[in-house]
């Protein structure tokens, strides 16, 4: 099989354009799940019985549905209750409002990972329940969820190739465009799987750095 890269050339500021709105709708969706997943799983934790009951209903909803379907709610339905959002912005919010349902469990597996005598003493010396998530319970469990939540990035990084059946032109819209036009299917795929194997593995390299200086942190 003879693989002909040359015809690709150029189409290299499409590939790289691509790829750059890969990489800003991914952060974009990482930033936002993690917030929107961490005051989930606080609200859980500290929450009333009816908080938690409908934030539960949230996470398995999410969960146990697909995100191509999440998308298509949000892009295509969205306009029918007012919400008329861009593709792009529709691809950032669904991926970080299904990334969240996966964070908060993480978090929440995170804080009762830390002992109730911890809190109880923390709770003596009259630290606020903001105080104690924040001072004693998130630096302790971070070192623990960090590889949880490394592995939950990866996962919404691939997921953004689904973002091109709504439009988004990011790398896999490029790349099968171009496959498309010169039928040069194998050389595109292979750029594309290049591509998110660039992205794991920068982001694999990360985790563990993010792992080490965590645990560096509470051996002080």
């Amino acid at each position: 099989m003879n693989l002909n890269f040359s015809d690709i050339a150029d189409y290299w500021p499409d590939i790289l354009s691509g790829f750059f709105i890969t990489i800003a709708t991914w952060m974009g969706a990482v930033l936002l799940g993690l917030l929107l997943g961490f005051f989930i799983a606080v609200l859980q934790l500290y929450g009333g019985r009816w908080v938690r009951g409908v934030l539960r209903v949230y996470i398995e909803v999410l969960r146990t549905t697909p995100f191509l379907i999440q998308l298509f709610i949000l892009y295509y339905g969205g306009p029918s209750l007012g919400l008329e959002l861009s593709a792009m912005s529709a691809g950032v919010f669904a991926l970080a409002i299904y990334g969240s349902a996966y964070f908060a469990e993480i978090f929440r597996a995170g804080f009762i990972s830390v002992s109730k005598g911890q809190l109880e003493a923390a709770q003596c010396l009259g630290f606020s329940r903001l105080t104690v998530v924040w001072r004693v319970q998130f630096p302790q469990m971070l070192v623990i969820i960090t590889p949880a939540l490394i592995n939950m990035v990866i996962i919404l990084s691939k997921e953004t190739s689904i973002l091109s059946i709504v439009t988004v032109p990011e790398l896999t819209a490029v790349l099968t465009q171009i496959g498309t036009e010169q039928f040069l299917y194998m050389e595109t795929t292979l750029i594309l799987c290049a591509c998110y194997l660039l992205l794991v593995a920068i982001t694999q390299r990360f985790g563990r750095w993010a792992e080490q200086r965590a645990s560096h942190y509470l051996a002080r």
